[in-house]
């Protein structure tokens, strides 16, 4: 298969790119460096060096440990091993603590240590790719019951390329899908990727 074929077959998997964001399909994806936790161990995530290995899902959510969220987390993680053999990196992005992330990444319900997710506690990375952090209200707890004392990034979904472009970004507020839709939608791209890429 040959590299416009694997595009159009990509473009055939991914729904328009959401209103709200700045950034659309061949834009350069925006570079950062974030404290990210895996396994329950802080480490610097960065977006560069994880494209010199392959394409990069870049997924934004609103909070661990919270319903939609967690389903997310889930599906990435059972589909983990399908992300390695297509040669890409998920990272997931959100506003929580470290302190949060740490637990969260670890948990075997969810991340259960198979890849990171970063801290973007004041929006910064969100904003670059045309995401604005939206304030939690007052008193909203997780499945925990613990308070969630940060703003929601909507959940939002970027492939990116190795080249650094993006090649694909939907939501779930503008595109209506379900969290686990994230995860098969981004992995048929990436699939897609790869398959265009071979011999």
């Amino acid at each position: 298969m040959n590299l416009m074929t694997a595009g159009a077959l990509a473009a055939s998997v991914l729904l328009a790119v959401p209103a709200f964001a700045a950034l659309n399909q061949g834009a350069k994806a925006p570079d950062f460096t974030a404290e990210a936790s895996l396994a329950g161990k802080d480490f610097s995530f960065s977006l560069q060096d994880a494209l010199k290995k392959g394409p990069v899902v870049v997924y934004f959510y609103p909070a661990a440990y919270t319903g939609g969220c967690d389903i997310e987390a889930h599906t990435f993680a059972t589909q983990k091993a399908s992300f390695d053999k297509a040669g890409a990196t998920i990272i997931g992005v959100s506003a929580d603590s470290l302190k949060r992330l740490n637990t969260f990444s670890s948990d075997p319900n969810y991340c259960a240590g198979k890849f990171p997710v970063a801290s973007d506690a004041d929006g910064r990375i969100a904003a670059s790719y045309g995401l604005k952090l939206q304030p939690a209200e007052p008193g909203m707890t997780d499945v925990r019951g613990q308070v969630i004392d940060h703003g929601f990034i909507p959940r939002t979904t970027f492939v990116i390329g190795r080249d650094g472009k993006i090649v694909a970004a939907f939501s779930s507020e503008a595109d209506h899908l379900h969290p686990q839709d994230h995860v098969t939608k981004s992995l048929a791209i990436v699939q897609h990727l790869q398959a265009g890429a071979a011999p």
